[in-house]
Parts: structure tokens; sequence; C-alpha cells
């Protein structure tokens, strides 16, 4: 029963995240050494800033709005 309540946990949290826009780091960077091993990972403060102004369409420092 202690498994099930811990997975149940990770899912829910997980889920969480992706739905107030948190951005799931570790599933990045397991993407990119699995499929480009050659190329830099961003660090996650990088990662971060990015996936912020990638949800909110920010460019040349004007707020765009995220839809």
């Amino acid at each position: 029963m202690t498994t099930f309540i811990r997975i149940a946990y990770f899912w829910a949290a997980k889920t969480a995240r992706l739905m107030v826009g948190v951005p799931d780091y570790e599933n990045y960077v397991g993407h990119r050494q699995k499929n480009h091993p050659d190329e830099p990972i961003m660090t996650y403060e990088e990662f971060f800033v990015e996936r912020q102004n990638a949800r909110y369409a920010i460019e040349k420092g004007r707020f765009k709005g995220c839809c």
C-alpha cells in the first residue's frame, strides 16, 4: 500500500506541476542525453527561463500574453 501511495503522489505532483506550467527538467535532460548526446544541455536556470519565455511569448522585452 505504501508503494501505491508513493506512486500516486509522484504522478499527482508531476501532473500538478505541468498544469501550472512548471517545466520538467529531468525529462528534458533525459531526452537530450538520449537523442542529442553531442549537444550541450541547458542548466536548470537556463531551461526555466527558456520555458517561461516560450509559454508567455516574451519577445524583445514585450509581454504578448499566453494565448
